[in-house]
């Protein structure tokens, strides 16, 4: 079963487009990367899957169920724009939270300890929100997205101000909760996080959707035929190899990268330079998610 189908989603804001028959789909129990610039569309679609604005046309399903009111109790939300109460203190912000989904007090208060003590931080239960740090105060946001163990979990940049040590935590946390049958969203700007996480992505630019895929799909649609390899000895190229650079390392040991100008099986290109030169490694040039994203995005070609 998919989580979540959106189909055709269209918003506008008089004069503005924020999104444009955008449709994804999204895998059950995947990480699911919404990728995009400042201003894509990416928060517009997430607000729409949450209820909080609707969309003027086309339509979401959610576990197969066009999206209703029921859904929020299966939905947890990280916002970018975070949302604590400063003077609560952070157990009765959290039972607030989880009562409001649907936990009896009682399950709430089994749940919100658990979190705390998976995070060492038990001695928070009392702390005011306005005493907390900005990374301590998004551990209690993080705690209380996903403490009603929702089926579907969007996280909106949810690395945002925390420490390498704590991202860390957060990652742990995440592919924890998706072996555990979770599907989450994922909207990040840190492509590195997304070669990390993510399944799948979707990449949506200037209100349309422009590419979707598995990361593994997506990566091989990009694919340049270009390889790296470490040699000694220089040499050159022709007919279907083309040579796009050549660089000494030390002394007569050289960095090259060799380009198929028409696809040939990885065994013969070793073969072929092994007749030349003395490979010492080999290995594709693929390209990262950072560097797909900023080709579309800029509007290189992605034929």
């Amino acid at each position: 079963m998919e989580a979540l189908i959106a189909r055709d989603v269209t918003k506008q804001y008089a004069q503005h487009t924020a999104l444009k028959k955008v449709s994804v789909t999204i895998p059950e129990k995947t990480i699911y990367g919404l990728l995009g610039p400042n201003g894509a569309g990416k928060t517009t679609l997430i607000r729409i899957i949450n209820q909080i604005i609707t969309s003027d046309s086309g339509e979401i399903l959610v576990f197969g169920e066009k999206l209703n009111p029921n859904h929020i109790g299966v939905i947890g939300y990280l916002p970018e724009e975070r949302g604590l109460y400063k003077k609560l203190k952070v157990g009765e912000q959290l039972l607030y939270f989880a009562q409001l989904k649907g936990l009896s007090k009682a399950d709430a208060k089994a749940r919100i300890k658990k979190w705390l003590t998976k995070f060492e931080i038990t001695d928070w239960w009392n702390k005011k929100v306005e005493d907390l740090s900005k990374g301590m105060a998004q551990k209690v946001q993080f705690i209380s997205t996903v403490m009603h163990e929702p089926r579907l979990i969007i996280l909106d940049e949810p690395f945002s101000g925390f420490d390498p040590v704590n991202a860390q935590l957060i990652t742990k946390e995440i592919l924890e909760l998706k072996e555990n049958g979770s599907t989450i969203i994922f909207s990040t700007h840190r492509m590195e996080t997304v070669e990390d996480l993510c399944d799948h992505i979707a990449l949506i630019n200037k209100s349309e959707k422009i590419l979707e895929g598995s990361k593994k799909q997506v990566k091989q649609q990009f694919r340049t035929n270009s390889f790296s390899l470490e040699h000694k000895g220089s040499f050159s190229l022709s007919g279907n190899y083309e040579l796009v650079s050549q660089e000494i390392l030390e002394e007569d040991f050289l960095k090259s990268i060799v380009k198929m100008k028409t696809p040939v099986s990885t065994n013969q290109l070793i073969r072929d330079l092994t007749e030349i030169t003395e490979v010492h490694s080999f290995c594709e040039r693929v390209p990262s998610m950072s560097e797909i994203f900023i080709g579309l995005v800029k509007g290189e070609s992605h034929e």
